[in-house]
């Protein structure tokens, strides 16, 4: 009997129990990430609706082929798991389709990776239909790496006399034909959704609408933000990837006599799914195609640095990197009294970016700030038209010139 089928391995109705993995792969693997506390892997859990009981951290100098943490490692796992009477076992890194299915054979339980995990949290909090059409095409490409998985009781099963392969086979193929099918239908259901974004993107350029979309690690407090400025309702909580749907709103600033659109985006974090990146890259063309990002940084986070060379990782890849932006430090209200600010408004100099870039420091809970921030908005917004109008004078200009006057010869 497979270890997914056994009754270990399923959960109770009730929050399930966890057993959070993590290995340091040191300087052998910079693309594999590793965070020795295990303290977002944990909030990742409990955002899926697990509950951690016990972390484990396994150092070594690459993956095991066949286990990914090694044999021996891998059976102090297991003993974990059967002293928390644990339901599942969560690693930190991304693991093989086959590494996966041993795991299970030796530890009884599910196995999960981060990459899995962060897709059940955003199946669980996709509400609009777009949302839910990004998901699911993720999930289904995710599952189509992982088919070997499925039907692990029939692959002791040989085929018959001229056969090349078994029942197991078969059904893989038929599995695998039934994903594409499905992925080939999401993606265009979701290209019909994103031809709608599209016209209404283009809708709001053609009004002149300055566009400013919120980024930013996922907790940083967009959403709160969000709502402080233009006194929204939008979902807003203490955990990761609160909200995945866009919700734009109009914004009005005194300071330069006009509104903008103001855009909250899905959050960022490490290690994003490459295909949650893909199928989210509509409602992350908010933030590309925007005039200004206000990059939301958790001003009291311990890793914010690292946090934000993520952020700026995305944002290049989803062709953003260029956009101009003002770095929020919201959650002062956090830091104790002697590591706030003296000042409200400074500027850091961001890697890559030729000239430094405006920060404010700023609570979204108890207001702080805000004034300043639109501040900063609205003279974005003035240097904007004044660009605007210094083309549309050299334009003139250039026609003047192209044009003799009259009467000349």
């Amino acid at each position: 009997m497979s270890a997914s089928s056994s009754p270990a391995a399923s959960p109770p109705s009730e929050a399930a129990r966890a057993i959070l993995v993590g290995v340091d792969f040191g300087r052998h693997s910079a693309k594999q990430g590793f965070d020795e506390s295990l303290d977002e892997l944990a909030l990742l859990a409990e955002s899926a609706g697990d509950t951690p009981v016990a972390k484990v951290i396994a150092r070594r100098p690459a993956p095991d082929a066949a286990l990914f943490v090694g044999s021996g490692k891998a059976d102090e796992i297991k003993l974990l798991v059967q002293a928390h009477q644990a339901h599942t076992v969560l690693f930190d890194q991304a693991i093989s389709p086959a590494q996966q299915r041993n795991l299970e054979r030796v530890l009884g339980v599910p196995v999960a990776d981060r990459t899995a995990l962060i897709l059940e949290i955003f199946a669980q909090r996709a509400k609009s239909h777009e949302g839910k059409l990004q998901v699911e095409l993720a999930r289904l490409q995710y599952l189509a790496t992982r088919l070997v998985r499925r039907w692990s009781h029939l692959e002791r099963q040989s085929g018959g006399i001229g056969m090349r392969g078994g029942p197991g086979e078969a059904q893989i193929e038929l599995d695998r034909r039934m994903i594409d099918e499905r992925i080939k239908q999401t993606k265009e259901r979701l290209k019909r959704v994103q031809r709608q974004r599209g016209t209404q993107r283009k809708a709001r350029s053609r009004n002149g609408v300055f566009k400013v979309s919120l980024v930013g690690y996922t907790n940083a407090g967009k959403s709160t933000l969000f709502n402080a400025l233009v006194k929204a309702r939008a979902y807003a909580a203490d955990q990761l990837f609160a909200t995945l749907d866009t919700t734009t709103r109009s914004l009005y600033l005194d300071q330069a006599g006009a509104s903008v659109s103001l855009s909250d985006t899905v959050g960022f974090i490490r290690d994003l799914p490459h295909k949650l990146v893909e199928a989210f890259r509509a409602t992350l063309q908010e933030a590309a195609d925007a005039d200004l990002l206000l990059h939301v940084v958790d001003a009291a986070s311990p890793v914010l640095d690292e946090q934000m060379v993520e952020v700026e990782r995305v944002l290049e890849e989803i062709g953003a990197g260029g956009v101009p932006q003002i770095l929020v430090y919201n959650k002062q209200d956090l830091l104790p009294e002697d590591q706030r600010p003296r000042v409200a408004i400074d500027a850091l100099l961001r890697p890559g970016a030729g000239e430094p870039t405006p920060r404010v420091f700023v609570s979204a809970v108890d207001g702080s700030g805000l004034a300043e921030l639109r501040g900063l908005i609205a003279q974005a917004v003035q240097a904007s038209h004044l660009n605007d109008e210094a083309d549309a004078s050299h334009a003139d200009d250039d026609g003047d010139a192209a044009v003799p006057p009259t009467g000349s010869h």
